[in-house]
């Protein structure tokens, strides 16, 4: 159920992160000439209570230190004043990024349920770090905040089953390029004497096809039907496509390798063409490597 309840967050922080800025943006006051701590409290107090079943808000100054009491839903925890937050991820995130963050689910320390906090820097109209206005908000609640709409829900359904038949239709041409690489491969005998390099080379190359088409289906079908989101630095469709360049890649560079050995005995005049594909093969190397670049940063975005 934990497991489910996180997949869904990731599918939905978007949505609920939207949500919880344009919360802050609305009520606490930021970038303004004169800012003070009773001013963001009020307005943290304020979002509080439009979210009956928030954990709690509080505040930090520039350096993680919290400078205000943790009002929660049973009352102020006083105590808390002047405890350093400045590990957590909610302080040095907001301070990095300089914008409205969200943490990942994490057990609470007030209740030990799974917990989300929304944090805001507030600063001057020069720019200069004031606070960190911290909101907590159980995963179950902001899960029902975000929940898709049934229009969303169904386009979803619609698309996870078409990509399941789509993954199958790649599985089939990936066996069917296996079978025609193998056959090609073993029906002039497994005897070195018997050895086609012809045949060698297209069977090397049917298989590796077959191999990059399968790793695509396999991608396909554990992310988009599965749901199974291995890294979080690049993921949903931006994996895929970066697994299937990657896939192309690593076949044209052994197509290359061969082609420079075909030529090098039968056609050595003709070894520029062998070049041509390594080269592009640098140019996709260095493409991709930009498009993770970007993709990266628009996700942590």
């Amino acid at each position: 159920m934990v497991a489910l309840d996180i997949q869904k967050f990731s599918e939905s922080r978007t949505k609920a992160r939207a949500y919880f800025c344009y919360l802050f943006s609305k009520n606490i006051p930021n970038k303004l000439p004169s800012i003070s701590l009773n001013m963001v409290s009020a307005g943290l107090l304020k979002i509080k209570s439009e979210l009956e079943t928030c954990d709690g808000v509080y505040v930090l100054d520039n350096s993680g230190a919290q400078v205000s009491p943790s009002y929660t839903i049973h009352g102020n925890i006083d105590e808390d004043i002047g405890k350093m937050r400045s590990d957590r991820a909610y302080y040095y995130r907001a301070v990095k990024e300089k914008r409205c963050t969200m943490t990942d689910p994490y057990p609470s320390l007030i209740n030990g349920n799974l917990t989300i906090t929304i944090s805001q820097p507030i600063c001057d109209k020069d720019g200069n770090l004031l606070y960190i206005a911290c909101l907590d908000m159980p995963l179950a609640e902001v899960l029902k905040i975000s929940t898709l709409n049934h229009v969303d829900t169904l386009f979803n359904t619609f698309f996870k089953y078409a990509y399941a038949l789509f993954s199958v239709a790649l599985l089939g041409i990936a066996l069917m390029l296996f079978l025609k690489g193998t056959e090609s491969f073993m029906k002039h005998g497994i005897m070195p004497s018997h050895f086609e390099i012809k045949e060698m080379f297209n069977s090397t190359i049917l298989l590796t096809l077959s191999l990059a088409i399968f790793d695509l289906a396999k991608t396909l079908i554990e992310e988009e039907f599965m749901g199974r989101l291995k890294e979080r630095d690049v993921s949903g469709p931006h994996k895929t496509m970066v697994r299937f360049l990657g896939s192309i890649i690593i076949a044209l560079s052994i197509e290359a390798l061969m082609l420079v050995f075909k030529f090098a005995i039968s056609s050595p005049s003709e070894l520029i063409y062998a070049t041509y594909i390594l080269a592009g093969v640098g140019i996709l190397i260095v493409s991709l490597a930009i498009y993770i670049k970007f993709t990266k940063l628009r996700i942590d975005d």
